[in-house]
């Protein structure tokens, strides 16, 4: 925790956060005052409760942690994400969100003034968000916008991004809310806003200004909302939720209940690897083990990596469980904790991806393929 009195926002920025190797020696919940939590994967996929959400969220407040909800989908208005959540039941209140919509259009207003002529392109969030910014919503090319604000909407089309196109080719500022390639639903990874942020780009030739996430004032304003003193970002992508918590110095924790896996993990960027790793948002009610260093390798609770020619070895000590149980944690998941920082180690400003391999004689096999790694 933060000395009384300081803000978490008030600190630099530093490259040398702990991350993963530290752990939690106490469950998050009790460690951070506030968790900044994405929704999409995190806390449901397409209409439904990612399992076990609502309970851990629970549990979290009543561990004293308060919640904030940071959303790069811009295709519902912040009450509309309130109800959602609410219906699902995690409670939350219109204030409690924050969506990449409101940060675009604040950031529209600051640049052009109240009463700008502003395009939206995508859900009716988008189109709120710029009304309550005072911005003048327009519908056509035609009414001369000084800026498309662009965001996801399940009903965007050809008619929309036409109208994009020659707005922007008129000089209109090209705003994205976020660039996310893809969304998870029950079905699987579908097209997100990026996908289509990017057919606009490719007709104009001019690459948009993105308000989102990774940009930090998303996550900052939600510090700033919340007066949060030691902030937890909460997140399932590598690229907007850990980037944008790193960007703005606060911890993060990834959870893989959404669209990254375990090898996009090993593979992360030094800038988006995150200090914390869970298999759903539970992992805030309980400690996080250390990874220690070993002769030749990693260890964590009883597996133990090490970085090789041929890649990446994984090892259980005798006596181990195949569940990852090392008496701190039973998320199944501490070879992998071992396996990111001997990897991370070996590459510590690259991203590579890993080749993995369980020990010979070593019952570690079923746990890499269970997280899709190695060759078993």
């Amino acid at each position: 925790m933060l000395p009384s009195g300081v803000l978490w926002s008030d600190l630099p920025v530093t490259s040398d956060a702990p991350l993963l190797a530290h752990g939690s020696p106490e469950p998050p919940d009790t460690a951070h005052d506030v968790a900044l939590l994405d929704l999409d994967g995190v806390l449901y996929v397409g209409p439904d409760a990612v399992p076990g959400a609502a309970a851990a969220l629970e549990r979290a407040r009543a561990a004293g942690m308060r919640l904030g909800f940071v959303t790069n989908n811009a295709a519902r208005t912040p009450q509309e994400v309130a109800d959602h959540l609410t219906q699902l039941g995690m409670p939350a209140e219109r204030g409690d969100v924050i969506t990449s919509s409101q940060a675009a259009a604040t950031v529209v207003a600051e640049r052009f003034g109240q009463g700008a002529a502003v395009l939206p392109v995508g859900g009716a969030g988008v189109a709120t968000a710029l009304r309550e910014a005072g911005l003048r919503v327009v519908e056509r090319a035609e009414d001369a916008p000084v800026a498309v604000v662009q965001g996801y909407g399940r009903d965007v089309g050809w008619t929309q991004l036409a109208e994009a196109v020659v707005a922007v080719r008129a000089g209109a500022v090209h705003v994205a809310t976020n660039t996310d390639a893809t969304i998870p639903s029950p079905r699987g990874v579908l097209p997100g806003n990026g996908a289509l942020v990017g057919v606009v780009a490719a007709v104009t030739g001019q690459q948009p200004l993105v308000t989102g996430k990774p940009d930090p004032a998303m996550h900052a304003e939600c510090v700033r909302r919340t007066g949060a003193r030691s902030p937890l970002v909460v997140g399932d992508r590598l690229d907007t939720d850990v980037e944008g918590g790193r960007r703005v110095g606060v911890p993060t924790m990834l959870v893989l209940s959404g669209v990254t896996t375990p090898a996009d993990l090993l593979a992360a960027r030094p800038q988006a690897r995150p200090d914390l790793v869970a298999a759903d948002v539970s992992g805030l009610d309980h400690p996080h083990p250390p990874v220690r260093a070993v002769d030749g390798g990693w260890t964590c609770g009883a597996w133990t990596a090490m970085a090789t020619d041929g890649g990446l070895e994984l090892t259980q000590a005798d006596g181990g469980t195949d569940d990852g149980t090392d008496g701190v944690t039973d998320d199944g998941l501490d070879g992998l904790r071992a396996l990111c920082v001997a990897h991370w180690a070996d590459h510590p400003d690259d991203a590579a991806p890993a080749r993995v391999r369980a020990g010979a004689g070593s019952g570690a096999g079923g746990s890499l393929a269970r997280w899709g790694l190695g060759e078993g």
